[in-house]
């Protein structure tokens, strides 16, 4: 270890992370204290590391966490992570930001302050490339003084600010790639809660627990969409197709629109979403590269609809996983599997339904006659604690169905999951 360059050891006391780790690790020999001091680049302050850190007061942390980022030079990454942590005092904080700006290449930043700091006044026009705010308050932006040249990622958690700040905020950011935002407390000064976010240079999109009438997205570069526990009236995606992958968690829209963004869409993945099927399929029925498609728990608006998995093969020629899990009845078997078609390419097959019964062994039996070159099917189903004994029975029932049907199918790999 003594034959170690001083900056290698600083890689490596960078590894461990957290704050106290570091410190102790620096104690080892004077090599290692000088590497601490003068070629530390990570440091990490989160208050899930050390159980101490909820005995201390704040005043005491200020002091801790001061007196450790003053001894180093040069830090790159800076985190502090204090959820269960009385507010701080703004003074130390700002010291705290104003000492590392000039070096700073990432911020992780969830500290409550009183009072509130404006973060974008001490972190933009430096090199940052990684920012992520929590329980913060951002208002007035500034986009011809508050400008992040080099910002690629930006994540807002828990934090207030307005729809025309945040607008002005990607505004500020010409290189932004990704951007998360979750439980944003939107302040709106129009009575129709309603959102325009433009960015040219945005792949990732993240958006978790919000609520407005109206949401436009407008990205051209736009690569992967994941919309998860949100409420929304409206949702409009306008780009230039280079949408490859889109994910619907848990999502309550009215109208959703994705416009020629659909071109090169590789994976669609649907799941706890009330469906207007025909709809949907027409908005992504031009994703002729689509690889995989999941429908997982979707409600259709429309009790008379199904899914024509005719049409799916028709539309997705190059499908190679498919997932399906809807309420099931008769006339979707009926009507679903019609047609001569097959899921040529389809390798891996999920299915799945809350209620496992004979209608069910019939669907599953339908759709692997359609698959010639299925490797793996998976089966998932719930199964109650307490079950009654037709459940029971209806249970064997379907297990001896799927032991006889792998008998014609004996190169497909089955797996059973149950809830």
């Amino acid at each position: 270890m003594e034959s170690l360059p001083v900056e290698v050891v600083g890689n490596i006391l960078s590894r461990l992370g957290a704050a106290r780790d570091v410190v102790i690790a620096s104690a080892t020999c004077r090599k290692w204290h000088q590497a601490w001091r003068n070629h530390l680049h990570t440091l990490t302050f989160n208050s899930n590391d050390w159980p101490l850190y909820h005995e201390f007061s704040t005043t005491r942390l200020e002091i801790i966490i001061t007196q450790t980022i003053f001894q180093t030079k040069g830090l790159q990454c800076l985190s502090i992570i204090m959820d269960d942590v009385d507010e701080f005092s703004a003074a130390p904080v700002i010291a705290w930001l104003m000492y590392t700006r000039e070096t700073l290449r990432q911020l992780h930043y969830n500290v409550r302050t009183q009072p509130n700091i404006n973060m974008l006044d001490k972190c933009g026009r430096q090199k940052l490339e990684v920012l992520s705010l929590a329980h913060n308050t951002i208002t007035g932006v500034e986009p011809s003084y508050q400008k992040f040249p080099s910002l690629k990622s930006l994540s807002l958690s828990y934090v207030s600010i307005s729809a025309l700040d945040l607008s002005l905020l990607l505004n500020a950011c010409p290189k932004i790639e990704y951007l998360i935002l979750i439980s944003l407390d939107i302040v709106m000064s129009d009575p129709q809660a309603s959102m325009d976010l433009s960015s040219h240079s945005l792949k990732d999109v993240y958006v978790e627990a919000i609520s407005l009438d109206k949401f436009i997205l407008e990205a051209d570069s736009l690569e992967k969409l994941h919309l998860k526990d949100c409420t929304l009236e409206v949702f409009e995606l306008v780009g230039k197709g280079m949408l490859r992958f889109l994910k619907i968690d848990d999502v309550s829209v009215i109208h959703l629109d994705i416009g020629e963004s659909a071109e090169n869409l590789e994976i669609v993945d649907v799941s706890n979403f009330t469906i207007m099927w025909a709809k949907f399929l027409h908005m992504i029925s031009r994703s002729s590269k689509l690889k995989k498609l999941r429908l997982w728990g979707v409600v259709f608006d429309d009790e008379e609809e199904f899914v024509d998995v005719e049409t799916i093969s028709s539309c997705f020629p190059l499908l190679s996983h498919l997932s399906l899990n809807y309420d099931l009845r008769e006339a979707a078997l009926q009507y679903g599997l019609q047609g001569s078609f097959v899921l040529d390419n389809v390798i891996v097959l999920e299915l799945g339904w809350t209620v496992i019964n004979d209608l069910f062994s019939a669907w599953v039996s339908g759709l692997l006659e359609r698959c010639p070159h299925l490797k793996k099917l998976v089966i998932h189903g719930v199964v109650s604690e307490t079950k009654t004994h037709e459940e029971c029975h209806t249970l064997a029932n379907f297990t001896s169905a799927i032991v006889r049907l792998m008998r014609k199918y004996l190169h497909v790999e089955v797996q059973f999951e149950y809830e």
